[in-house]
């Protein structure tokens, strides 16, 4: 493989992330060695359109349209991201010779690490075509094969961005499934999937109304919690397993809310989702700070929730440290694509139980381009 020099011992990347919630694709640049320097730059999301939406919903949720459909399916997200590289390259004035490596996630359709099965369809191939830029995909893979959970990545992009932050802290990340990352005073990691984000809610909330989401948690705040139900919902064997551990969106059966009201319903799922990840929590020791991001930070029932289960803990989102939580997840994925150009951990033992620290990815070069560093050099 051929060397092209990094500027400034930084790599320019853009992350791409199609989270569980299944609203867009958020993508961020990021310039980066891999480990502990990161600058930040520009980050945009492109919501996906109705159609594709349910398109995606339907192979995610029904196995057989998983195997009818999907290969139609990953080339029209594909071109969704696509999209929304050349948008991100628009709204900064770069062009792709600027851009050493495409960070892909593509869309988890299932995750399954018992049987050592996770697929993220996404078609890196076309994406380093269309777009001139080398692709790093399939970054859970090598993961689950190796026997980890191959969930969550985001944690070492929390460490590094937290280097100078007091200890212990927590990060919550609610997306479609809720994880948390601890990082103790020690500068140890520890990460999981502590529950659900925002799937459940949303799932219930759209067949209710038609809307996508509970914007601003403003259902939540206006019914009243079933606690029967919520206990119910925590009565699930996940929940006694230790960490580290990952769950798929469809994880838990949210029937038991089908004979509440809407409001009901949306504020029994908030406290559903704000317990398991408070009692997650807590089994690792109280944190200082609870910096909280994804698409739950917006939900005030849910972060008036998590305040109230923590009281001894400061709970507060991710841009009260100057973090974006809307790009933090494809600002991670385009940190993880460094790491993986450069043979380096993307999950350690701690994080997603893999008996020891997993390098991933696959590397994808874009026609006629050099790749940005090579394994071989970087080992």
């Amino acid at each position: 493989m051929s060397v092209a020099k990094p500027k400034d011992g930084l790599l320019a990347a853009i992350g791409l992330m199609s989270g569980t919630s299944m609203d867009g694709i958020d993508a961020a640049l990021v310039w980066t060695d891999g480990i502990s320097a990161v600058r930040t730059g520009a980050a945009l999301t492109v919501p996906y359109g109705v159609a594709l939406r349910r398109r995606l919903q339907r192979v995610v949720t029904d196995r057989g349209a998983l195997k009818q459909a999907a290969d139609k399916v990953e080339r029209d997200i594909t071109l969704a991201h696509i999209e929304a590289v050349e948008r991100l390259l628009a709204a900064t004035g770069l062009d792709a010779g600027s851009i050493d490596v495409i960070g892909f996630h593509g869309h988890t359709v299932f995750h399954n690490p018992a049987e050592q099965i996770t697929r993220q369809i996404g078609d890196a191939a076309l994406l380093a075509q269309r777009t001139g830029i080398g692709v790093v995909g399939q970054m859970r893979l090598a993961d689950v094969k190796a026997g980890g959970q191959g969930a969550p990545l985001v944690p070492l992009y929390h460490a590094a961005l937290a280097s100078k932050l007091e200890k212990p802290l927590a990060v919550l990340n609610i997306g479609g499934v809720a994880n948390v990352t601890w990082l103790g005073p020690d500068d140890g990691i520890v990460a999981f999937d502590c529950g659900p984000g925002n799937a459940l809610i949303d799932d219930f909330v759209h067949a209710r109304t038609g809307n996508l989401y509970d914007a601003s948690g403003t259902l939540s705040l206006s019914g009243t919690v079933n606690q029967a139900v919520v206990a119910q919902l925590l009565d699930n064997r996940y929940f006694d397993r230790p960490p580290p551990k990952s769950l798929d969106r469809n994880a838990f059966d949210a029937s038991g809310v089908e004979g509440l009201s809407t409001a009901d319903g949306a504020a029994t799922l908030a406290a559903f989702t704000v317990q398991a990840a408070a009692r997650s929590l807590l089994t690792l020791g109280t944190p200082k700070r609870l910096l909280v991001c994804g698409g739950g930070r917006l939900n005030r029932g849910i972060m008036a929730g998590l305040a109230a289960a923590l009281p001894d803990t400061e709970v507060a989102p991710v841009e009260q440290v100057g973090w974006r939580g809307d790009a933090l997840e494809a600002e991670a994925f385009g940190y993880l694509a460094v790491r993986s150009l450069k043979g380096l951990p993307l999950s350690l033992p701690s994080t997603t139980g893999v008996p020891q620290p997993m390098p991933g990815g696959e590397y994808t070069p874009a026609p006629g381009r050099l790749a940005p560093v090579s394994r071989a050099a970087a080992s």
